[in-house]
């Protein structure tokens, strides 16, 4: 078997949160649990994964922080995912993904989900990354500083 490299003590956060969120099916879940899905069946109907990677993914979530186990809103003997605030915190890496998927997966006219401000019912605005005083950023304008080795 293949072990999985780990990446949970490096000091690079962008390995860190990629060793936290695991795959894509964790992503997928992370996704419906915004879009309102609780109970495994939910999930599971939902992506079509199987029971087994699912059970895996939600313990893995829920280990990490990102879901919480709580017992059926319904008072029923059922167990129930909700993102813990860790995991409303992925919300604008959820919508930047989406937004990227729109721009570089869809042909023009192409129908697909959108995600719209309950509000109004419009779209949101494309997520920007900023500088501390407002100006827009693009990778030429970013450096990482980078920790010493160990």
């Amino acid at each position: 078997m293949v072990t999985r490299t780990r990446f949970d003590d490096s000091d690079c956060p962008v390995a860190r949160s990629v060793d936290a969120i695991g795959d894509w099916w964790s992503l997928l879940i992370v996704r419906d649990a915004f879009d309102g899905s609780r109970r495994f069946g939910e999930f599971q109907r939902g992506l079509g994964v199987a029971k087994n990677i699912l059970t895996a993914r939600l313990r893995a979530l829920v280990a990490g922080g990102v879901l919480a186990s709580v017992p059926a809103s319904d008072g029923s003997a059922y167990r129930e995912y909700v993102l813990t605030p860790k995991g409303e915190a992925l919300f604008p890496v959820i919508v930047a993904l989406r937004q990227w998927g729109e721009a570089h997966f869809f042909a023009p006219g192409e129908e697909h989900s959108r995600l719209v401000d309950r509000r109004d019912g419009h779209r949101l605005r494309a997520l920007e990354v900023q500088s501390s005083d407002g100006r827009p950023l693009r990778p030429d304008d970013t450096t990482v500083h980078k920790v010493a080795t160990r």
